[in-house]
């Protein structure tokens, strides 16, 4: 039995990282920034969700292997290390709230999951933030001006962050009965 539950609980990691992987490929619109090349996407979103259904630890596999698989693959290599550490701060906090609502088996009511998707979002946000400045800085730009810059370049996680706090309510819910159904 316990060998059936960790089989499923990777075929659905890999389910997930690669369900993220699409999800930021085929759904990305580039903005304009002073750091980076950000872009809107639903990748945050789907991570979030992945923590949910998986869990703290198989939700950061699934989501560093989707997230930094994509920043490897696609021109952000260098920075793919932050990126894996951004999946590591969200499953932290992200399961710490999930526990704290003793979501496991039951479903999480809508508050809760308002709750986890609106700090998943502003979570995102101040990651978003640090790795800018990171990002500044590994280019030569001086402290001062990372802070600022940084800054100036937060619309796309601004954007992906209320995304998050809308989309992942509605997915967990519609979701739930047929992972539930599966886990059986």
């Amino acid at each position: 039995m316990k060998r059936t539950t960790n089989l499923r609980k990777l075929i659905f990691t890999g389910l997930f990282a690669a369900i993220i992987y699409i999800g930021i490929w085929m759904l990305r619109i580039p903005l304009l920034a002073i750091v980076g090349r950000p872009f809107i996407h639903f990748g945050n979103t789907l991570m979030v969700l992945a923590i949910l259904f998986l869990g703290g630890a198989y939700g950061f596999v699934a989501s560093a292997i989707g997230l930094g698989g994509f920043d490897v693959l696609n021109g952000y290599a260098a920075t793919s290390w932050l990126t894996v550490l951004e999946c590591l701060v969200m499953a932290i906090v992200v399961s710490s709230l999930f526990k704290a609502f003793k979501g496991s088996t039951h479903k999480l009511d809508t508050k809760a999951l308002i709750t986890i998707s609106v700090t998943a979002g502003i979570t995102k946000i101040i990651t978003s933030y640090l790795v800018s400045i990171v990002e500044a800085m590994m280019v030569g730009t001086s402290f001062h001006v990372a802070i600022v810059a940084s800054f100036m370049s937060l619309t796309s996680a601004g954007i992906n962050a209320v995304s998050t706090a809308i989309v992942v309510p509605i997915l967990y819910l519609a979701l739930f009965p047929a992972f539930k159904r599966i886990n059986r």
